[in-house]
């Protein structure tokens, strides 16, 4: 059986913004699915950031300052079974899907650093990450197709049903099935690939993706910088 027929599960990150040194998670899910017929396990968490979540946000995700403190739970006893949660997936060598994965990924690793002194790597242990992330796989599998590639697209172009877009659980569900679709469209590139062996490319192909949309950037005078680090952005040192 070939690896995206397989087991996989899938994490995604609703949020207080998109800087991931400073901003907080409001809700997270993990989809679990043993094969690519079998029903999924969701688990979801709310989380009282403590901090206020902007209206942006909120226009986002509908997720109100309200709502998240009569519902939501103190982030640190979160952000660890999230954490934990995700350990355990590592440690049975299933694929982790997540869409863009520097920022969930880097997000939760702040976020565990902030509330348990801890980092990811730490809860992980020996059995590191093994991340599919279709944003990446798209992106270099179908690098000439012209047009955005967020969720939303990636579900059209793909023929994968998005309900619920920017509630964590529907957002991993579709992209853990996006990732499916991929596998299957372009089987003979990928099938004879571990995931294990996907993994390193897609860092590869990050790094070369990120340098080619810094140049881009830099020809039409933006000075967005776009960070190489894949699935997980280095620490920044911390401050004199």
């Amino acid at each position: 059986m070939c690896w995206f027929e397989g087991p996989l599960a899938a994490f995604d990150t609703e949020t207080t913004g998109v800087d991931v040194e400073h901003d907080r998670i409001v809700s997270a899910a993990l989809v679990v699915q043993s094969a690519a017929e079998a029903a999924p396990v969701v688990t979801r968490w709310l989380v009282d950031p403590g901090v206020p979540v902007p209206e942006g946000a909120t226009a986002i995700h509908g997720l109100t300052d309200a709502y998240l403190q009569r519902n939501g739970r103190w982030p640190a006893p979160v952000v660890e079974e999230v954490a934990r949660a995700l350990a355990v997936q590592s440690a049975r060598g299933t694929p982790l899907v997540v869409m863009n994965a520097p920022f969930d990924l880097t997000l939760l690793d702040r976020e565990l650093r902030r509330h348990r002194a801890s980092s990811l790597a730490d809860y992980l242990g020996a059995a590191p990450l093994c991340v599919m992330d279709p944003w990446v796989l798209d992106k270099h599998l179908d690098r000439y197709r012209k047009g955005r590639r967020t969720l939303t697209d990636l579900c059209a172009q793909y023929g994968v049903e998005l309900t619920g877009a920017h509630d964590a659980a529907s957002d991993a569900l579709a992209a853990l099935q996006v990732v499916r679709a991929v596998g299957r469209r372009f089987a003979a590139r990928l099938e004879r690939l571990s995931p294990a062996e996907l993994h390193a490319r897609q860092a590869v192909w990050h790094a070369a993706q990120a340098r080619g949309l810094q140049a881009w950037f830099a020809r039409n005078g933006t000075e967005e910088a776009c960070d190489p680090a894949w699935p997980l952005r280095p620490s920044l040192p911390a401050a004199a």
